[in-house]
């Protein structure tokens, strides 16, 4: 007897999309609320699954791994104290990319970081080693270094980390409309620098799921 093939609707395909990405969201407010109610397991957990993410982030605010680390330590010390007074568990993530923000912005007026900088490419997490994708992640990566800082900011966040416009506007304390405007205005940036290098320039630049939920 031959087997029915299931067709799954657009709505059921959301929603399997969907399910992994709240799984890890679930999981990430159960570690808040426990590491809040003093459970040393849940917080190490926490670092565990947020420490390369929020290193990241300060590497493509400050171009520097190294300082990087030490912007990332200051702000679990930081996150650590105020963990208590967080009274959203799921807005950790917003609340702590804040703070790595305002500690790399601190790092970068201390040391005279405020234009464009090159991004020290040692020790970088995900990059392939297979040549045609290495060769693109060192175009991508020579490009951003060229962009301005709050571009290059504000393309990560997007991009690479996945944050809606409303998320980056919490992480940023910038409104909206403004971090639209940066996003556009970076990805002319971006753009400009790709075809300077004689790349073939891409039809049109395609909006993230989120953008395309939240706009």
């Amino acid at each position: 007897m031959q087997e029915k093939s299931v067709n799954q609707t657009p709505v059921q395909t959301d929603i399997l999309l969907w399910m992994p990405n709240a799984a890890e969201q679930i999981a990430d407010e159960i570690l808040v609320m426990d590491a809040q109610g003093g459970h040393r397991e849940a917080f190490d957990m926490l670092v565990s699954r947020w420490q390369k993410r929020l290193w990241w982030h300060a590497v493509n605010l400050t171009g520097r791994t190294e300082a990087a680390w030490d912007i990332a330590q200051e702000s679990w010390l930081h996150i650590v104290k105020g963990l208590t007074r967080l009274h959203d568990p799921a807005r950790f993530g917003c609340w702590a990319y804040r703070i790595v923000s305002h500690k790399a912005y601190d790092w970068r007026r201390r040391y005279g970081h405020e234009g464009p900088f090159e991004i020290e490419l040692e020790d970088m997490p995900g990059v392939t080693s297979e040549q045609g994708k290495l060769e693109m992640a060192g175009d991508i990566h020579q490009i951003l270094c060229r962009l301005r800082a709050r571009s290059q900011v504000v393309l990560n966040l997007y991009y690479l980390e996945g944050f809606s416009l409303a998320e980056i506007a919490s992480i940023l304390e910038t409104p909206e409309g403004t971090v639209k405007s940066r996003l556009h205005a970076a990805r002319i940036e971006f753009r400009k620098q790709w075809e300077s290098l004689g790349k073939a320039a891409p039809t049109a630049t395609p909006a993230s799921g989120k953008e395309r939920r939240h706009e």
